[in-house]
């Protein structure tokens, strides 16, 4: 039996009194693009940051290659092939866009040498179609191009694991469309691919496989079809009462 390549035993996460996530569990496979959805406040984002160290597990366990990682931090998870991008991108503004991709090189993939996280930066830049700005200042970027630099830099990692959070949010239509072709690259490379979304659209055209969480707890794990159609779900998003009227409507 093939390990999966990330998994997560009844995590939780509180915050005082708050339980932000209670009991998540779920594996991701190796070369799997999975979406995760829920409404706004649902844990996406603190679930991702636990994952990556960059919150520390209340209880539970995440097995990353089957080594437990709970404890991890952020260098550490980014050093292991744990990488992600941020819902709010915030590049060094006074740094240009070569340099702010050879620093994840550089701290997050432990390049062995200056010289060679500035050859994966640029191979990154390359990529995403940010090599002609390199010498550009980040703060001087539209956000379509800020969002490419984030998932630049989270190349240069070299990640096993890709978790992007939002990266859609704020972009026009063709935007998106160029956004989901390079995710659709990146998948193409065999990255394990765990996408946040808001855009029921974009999730569906990446995914197979979605995860529902909701109020911290995951309600839904299974084909894409099935999850969108799950009562639980439709709930979840809409409300009990639109949800019993569309129940209505089906079977009427």
């Amino acid at each position: 039996m093939i390990e999966p390549i990330l998994r997560l035993d009844g995590v939780s996460k509180q915050f005082g009194g708050l339980a932000a996530l209670t009991d998540v569990s779920f594996s991701l496979n190796e070369g799997e693009v999975v979406g995760l959805i829920g409404p706004n406040g649902a844990g996406k984002t603190t679930l991702v940051n636990v994952v990556t160290g960059n919150l520390r597990r209340s209880s539970g366990r995440i097995l990353f290659k089957s080594e437990d990682v709970g404890l991890q931090k952020p260098y550490q998870a980014a050093r292991r092939g744990l990488a992600r991008t941020f819902q709010i991108v915030q590049p060094f503004p006074a740094m240009t866009v070569l340099e702010n991709v050879t620093a994840g090189a550089l701290f997050g993939a432990g390049a062995g040498s200056l010289g060679d996280a500035r050859d994966m930066a640029m191979q990154s830049l390359e990529f995403v179609g940010l090599d002609a700005l390199a010498d550009r200042p980040a703060a001087n970027l539209a956000l379509a191009a800020r969002k490419r630099l984030e998932l630049a830099k989270s190349l240069a990692m070299n990640p096993k694991v890709l978790m992007l959070d939002e990266v859609n949010a704020g972009l026009n239509s063709s935007e998106i469309d160029g956004a989901l072709a390079l995710i659709r690259k990146i998948a193409e490379r065999g990255v394990t691919v765990l996408i946040i979304e808001h855009l029921m659209k974009v999730v569906l055209s990446l995914s197979k496989r979605l995860l529902v969480l909701h109020h911290g707890q995951l309600i839904a794990d299974g084909p894409s079809a099935e999850i969108v159609a799950d009562e639980r779900v439709i709930e979840a998003y809409l409300g009990a009462k639109f949800a019993a009227r569309l129940k209505e409507l089906n079977h009427g």
